[in-house]
């Protein structure tokens, strides 16, 4: 059971790093308007930092254990995916760096279909 919460800490430090990086090179996350969280509160531009909304979401797990804490982490992990889709999709938009936009399209295939195997996941284990 240690070496699984081991696991986890470590997938969400990495995605965790991954975002922040994205904010370092400047997406424009901030910029587009909203995101929405698993508990339904749509954050908008200035509610929350995205520190802040990080901590959250890893806050969310703590205290949870097994089943409990698998689908949590999902639940995160969807939203958090869903935010990088959309981020994707502004560099799409605003950018003109050959670059950036094949890591955008990268990043909507990739993500997308960890989202669609997550929801799977989580008919199949918790409904």
């Amino acid at each position: 059971m240690e070496n699984k919460k081991l696991i986890y800490t470590k997938v969400i430090f990495l995605v965790v790093g991954i975002f922040a990086g994205w904010l370092v090179w400047g997406s424009g996350f901030l910029s587009s308007g909203t995101h929405v969280m698993t508990s339904g509160h749509i954050m908008k531009n200035g509610d929350e930092s995205m520190e802040s909304m990080m901590y959250n979401m890893n806050y969310n797990l703590q205290g949870k254990t097994e089943d409990e804490f698998d689908e949590a982490f999902i639940n995160e992990m969807i939203v958090h995916h869903q935010g990088a889709i959309d981020m994707a999709k502004l560099v799409l938009e605003k950018s003109e760096k050959p670059e950036l936009i094949s890591l955008a399209n990268e990043i909507i295939v990739a993500q997308t279909k960890e989202i669609e195997q997550m929801i799977f996941w989580k008919k199949n284990w918790f409904e």
